[in-house]
């Protein structure tokens, strides 16, 4: 189960549907307030919908009697909603000690924070992650659009914790509460990073380092046509293949030497400047030099090794990325589009064994 907001929660369950899990998505009359029209929110696929008031009388107790049937319950309200609500862990473990109830925050549960609003920029800044993207030290950090907190440091998360629960909860037959903050996992995105920096190998700014944009072999280049490459040409073996296919194979002595590195890359970008992307492309394409052309979203889908792998597909002729990961034996499809606002009432009122259900099916075709 769904309890419907916007962002992390709606795309963790939308990874879970995409596995194969049956997720009902609780709507609420007038919709969450923001994000994009029903019919394209792709988070929404593979998911059915039911609509239920939670503020009126009969609306949780019609949400309790589908987490009595539910292994999990997924909400993203801010810490305290659910229980006034009467929704709330120990109400729904009541009916169901078996439930996983996963609660998606940015804060936390708790914390000086905890009651305050935010969104995925505020998360990752306090975490450290956002002050160390971005190739220029004197300019603003790069904003990495809502991926980095909202969805690895969130989603990705939540899920981990619920399947873990899960596992927990069959084999002990008791649920418990996940609570995934994206402060914390956007942090423990961090620990690679933290390590360097305890071992000297990593300066605490950003734009001086070998993965933040700092080092000439691992970074962005323009091109004649004002497309851009990207390079990644970390290990002696691949950067031999770069600078003799770029054209600089004298420009790599003291390539790991910081103080080399603006006369390194002048270099590189003097090169890049010099013939298209395409053409670039074609120079590379094949080889293990680690370099890539830097592809639009909507270039993306016919990129040769994506359409090969069908990383892409389409359905109800909505183009979009395809599930992911993949399995041998129980492979995964968009077998549904975005689900409506309450357009499965009376499907999942028969599946789920709720009748409660049923009067708002006649009351919502009325």
């Amino acid at each position: 189960m769904e309890l419907a907001g916007i962002g992390p929660g709606p795309f963790a369950s939308m990874l879970l549907a995409d596995l194969g899990a049956d997720v009902v998505r609780v709507d609420r009359p007038g919709g969450t307030g923001i994000g994009v029209a029903p019919a394209y929110d792709l988070t929404n696929r593979n998911k059915r919908s039911v609509l239920v008031d939670l503020k009126a009388e009969g609306g949780p107790d019609t949400v309790l009697d589908l987490v009595e049937r539910a292994d999990i319950l997924i909400e993203g309200y801010r810490p305290g909603v659910t229980e006034r609500l009467g929704v709330g862990p120990e109400d729904c473990r009541a009916r169901n000690p078996r439930l996983v109830y996963g609660r998606m925050t940015g804060w936390g549960q708790d914390g000086p924070l905890a009651p305050t609003a935010g969104h995925d920029i505020a998360y990752i800044a306090i975490t450290g992650a956002l002050g160390m993207i971005g190739p220029d030290p004197d300019g603003p950090p790069t904003i990495p659009a809502n991926l980095v907190g909202d969805y690895a440091g969130g989603s990705l998360y939540l899920v981990v914790g619920v399947l873990a629960a899960l596992q927990h909860a069959r084999t002990h037959g008791e649920g418990q509460v996940v609570d995934a903050a994206m402060v914390e996992g956007t942090a423990h995105l961090t620990t690679m990073i933290h390590g360097l920096l305890m071992a000297g190998g990593w300066q605490d700014r950003r734009g001086a380092n070998l993965l933040d944009g700092g080092c000439p072999f691992y970074g962005v280049y323009e091109t004649s046509d004002g497309g851009h490459m990207a390079v990644g040409a970390l290990e002696q073996q691949f950067y031999s293949q770069f600078a003799r296919l770029l054209g600089i194979e004298d420009a790599g002595i003291a390539r790991f030497d910081p103080a080399y590195w603006p006369r390194l890359r002048a270099a590189v970008a003097a090169r890049f400047r010099s013939r298209t992307r395409a053409q670039w492309t074609e120079v590379f394409e094949g080889t293990d030099a680690c370099v890539a052309p830097v592809l639009s979203l909507h270039e993306a889908p016919d990129h040769p090794h994506l359409a090969a792998r069908a990383t892409f597909t389409e359905h109800g002729g909505l183009p979009q990325p395809a599930p992911a990961p993949r399995f041998s034996l129980t492979p995964t499809r968009v077998h549904a589009g975005p689900a409506r606002p309450g357009g499965d009432m009376a499907a999942v009122a028969h599946d789920w064994a709720v009748p409660a259900l049923i009067p708002t099916v006649q009351e919502h075709s009325a």
